[in-house]
């Protein structure tokens, strides 16, 4: 959900220090008219002076905030499985760019934990982070703490408390400590849908999604099977002889091995086919731009993984149970909240003021669940 940060204002430390010399380029150029006019003749020289010297101060303070900013502060990394730096932002830097169905966002994930029975949100927290894989321990620790402080269970997921949670959520990692701290939980990968047979004529039934989106201009270029990739020596040979040039390989989310290719600039830059070849030709034109990349998927015999534990945990009939209730649990509290709340952006700044506003919303709902059911829990 977006908050009071402007997301014109963010960008990683190399971006916001080329965004600091364009502006000193910007006061440069001003000052420099500036100069070469500076004895008004007219009154609407005069009126245009004035506007130049308001622009010029305007400049200024945006300059000294980044620079001020970039003095101050250290890069911002992110928690996904490859660590890098993610994108800062000078006007709340805990607030975090995200991509979502409605375009980006900067602002926060508001996370909501809620009991099936009675939809009372028994914990609501607040993360600056575009994704939601490492919100997971932090969320269960915090109810745990919680009932063991109410004296109500010493660990409440050895009484037979059983936790759902949705694909957002799904990662070695989080079902590692799932296992580990033998919690009942269910949290489905975002292939689970495929490999149930109740939905195998889905797409035939309603339809595919996004049939109608309008041409991005995407045309059809040579494919990775029209190169020779030889998976012993890792080598991999273009459509027209050359060797590309070998790029590593990354882990999937379902643990198979991606190994990736490039092929050299002056390789591309003067091939024939590089028309055919290339979604953006002119790509391989300058130095700073990257030839035909391509990658491809070898088969490693890996032991099994905590995925595949909790996957066969999410196919089985109890799984596709149990599971099948969250949507009508705590779907029905976001829409609550959102709709009828009318809390569709959170209009602080900073985590701890975001998540105040974020349990107090919460708050509001289970009163308003108490005062309207509580009669029937208690009889």
């Amino acid at each position: 959900m977006s908050s009071d940060a402007s997301k014109e204002w963010s960008g990683t430390f190399k971006e916001l220090g080329e965004k600091r010399e364009k502006l000193r380029g910007l006061i440069r150029h001003h000052l420099l008219e500036h100069y070469a006019r500076d004895e008004a003749e007219t009154e609407a020289d005069l009126d245009r002076d004035i506007r130049r010297a308001k622009t010029i101060l305007s400049l200024d303070a945006a300059m000294n905030k980044v620079d001020r900013f970039l003095k101050m502060h250290s890069p911002r990394m992110g928690q996904g499985k490859r660590i890098k730096e993610v994108k800062s932002n000078l006007t709340d830097n805990e607030s975090a760019k995200m991509t979502t169905s409605k375009g980006t966002i900067q602002g926060y994930n508001g996370v909501a934990t809620v009991d099936k029975k009675h939809q009372i949100v028994i914990d609501a927290q607040a993360f600056g982070e575009g994704q939601e894989h490492h919100t997971l321990k932090p969320v269960l620790e915090q109810v745990e703490a919680r009932f063991k402080k109410l004296g109500i269970a010493e660990n409440i997921y050895q009484k037979g408390t059983v936790v759902t949670a949705d694909t957002g959520f799904a990662n070695e990692a989080n079902m590692k400590y799932l296992y580990e701290q033998q919690i009942n939980g269910y949290i489905p990968d975002n292939q689970f849908r495929s490999r149930d047979p109740k939905f195998a004529d889905q797409k035939d039934k309603y339809g595919k999604r996004h049939q109608n989106l309008p041409d991005k201009g995407w045309r059809e270029t040579a494919p990775a099977s029209a190169f020779q990739f030889d998976p012993v020596n890792l080598t991999c040979i273009c459509p027209t002889g050359e060797k590309l040039s070998y790029r590593g390989q990354r882990e999937t989310d379902n643990g198979k091995i991606r190994v990736h290719f490039e092929g050299r600039l002056l390789q591309c830059r003067h091939c024939p086919k590089k028309y055919r070849c290339m979604q953006n030709p002119s790509s391989a034109d300058h130095r700073n731009g990257a030839g035909r990349q391509v990658s491809f998927i070898i088969e490693n015999k890996r032991l099994p993984n905590y995925t595949d534990w909790m996957k066969h945990r999410v196919d089985s009939p109890k799984g596709k149970e149990i599971y099948s209730h969250r949507m009508s649990v705590v779907e029905p509290v976001f829409g609550n909240i959102g709709t009828t709340k009318r809390l569709n952006r959170f209009s602080l700044r900073g985590k701890k003021k975001v998540q105040s506003q974020w349990q107090l919303y919460c708050l509001v709902h289970n009163i308003e669940k108490l005062a309207n059911y509580g009669h029937m829990a208690a009889s």
